[in-house]
């Protein structure tokens, strides 16, 4: 039990559709806001360790666990956020670039979790400092096999990686702009009718013990798959034949191999032509 009151520091890293990103969080014992130096310090270091030239901005937020009132909560988590934030500045982090700062309160206990719901509460008490990367193009990497958009001569099993496919954070829904991007795909794909396709989704780096991330409309670990059946069923919509196409949502199980920043994503696989 002594562990689970222990501040424990710990990476996560993830990738948004926007824009790709890093999170390092900070966890703490209950009911407190105090930071321990070799905390800071330890995220100073990440932080340094980074190609600067590619960071663009870093969001700050501080959570609670489910126990007491909502206002205290809040503002026990927005003092967290704070002393972070004042610990990179002290540690000569530029304030400039530091565009968000945030106590988002409590966080409640997922259903899967209430198993261990001390280990869940632990994990919910914590400081997430985010860095947002300026987006890297798929082509860029040069990954065989692996394009923006179709090939002028596609075989089976090219990707088609929607790096313009915008989701928020754990969310499923589609927003303007990936409605615009699944506009541009959807008419190449209603010209090259021959072409049949899955559509897959993808997650990175949730813990070990689990291969898929929460869904948070549906509190339920099947993001990836949600965001596959949203891309399927506009594509749907757009007219294209239910026929050529499935989905299907593959958790954390198929990394590209180019670092975590890449493998939060949607794509398409030709699977016939």
């Amino acid at each position: 039990m002594k562990k689970l009151l222990t501040p424990i520091l710990c990476l996560f890293f993830f990738l948004s559709y926007a824009q790709e990103e890093e999170v390092h969080s900070i966890y703490f014992q209950f009911d407190k806001f105090n930071l321990k130096d070799e905390q800071a310090d330890a995220v100073v270091k990440f932080i340094q360790k980074l190609d600067t030239t590619n960071v663009e901005t870093i969001e700050i937020f501080g959570y609670c666990d489910d126990r007491g009132k909502d206002a205290y909560n809040y503002e026990l988590s927005t003092k967290r956020a704070n002393i972070v934030r004042d610990k990179l500045i002290s540690k000569g982090i530029k304030s400039k670039i530091i565009i968000t700062l945030e106590g988002k309160g409590k966080i409640l206990i997922d259903d899967d979790l209430e198993t261990n719901i001390p280990e869940a509460r632990s994990k919910n008490r914590r400081v997430d400092v985010v860095i947002n990367y300026i987006p890297v193009t798929i082509e860029e990497l040069r990954i065989p096999g692996v394009y923006s958009t179709i090939p002028k001569n596609p075989v089976v099993g090219d990707r088609i990686y929607l790096d313009k496919l915008l989701f928020d954070r754990g969310s499923s829904k589609l927003t303007y702009k990936a409605k615009r991007e699944l506009e541009r795909v959807g008419k190449l794909l209603y010209v090259k009718k021959n072409i049949e396709f899955e559509v897959q989704g993808h997650v990175c780096c949730t813990p070990s013990y689990h291969k898929e991330a929460i869904d948070r409309e549906t509190r339920k670990r099947e993001l990836s798959t949600n965001r596959a059946l949203s891309v399927y069923t506009y594509l749907g919509f757009r007219k294209i034949s239910k026929k050529r196409m499935s989905y299907k949502g593959y958790g954390n199980t198929q990394p590209l191999g180019k670092g975590p920043l890449l493998d939060r994503r949607v794509e398409l696989v030709i699977t016939k032509i």
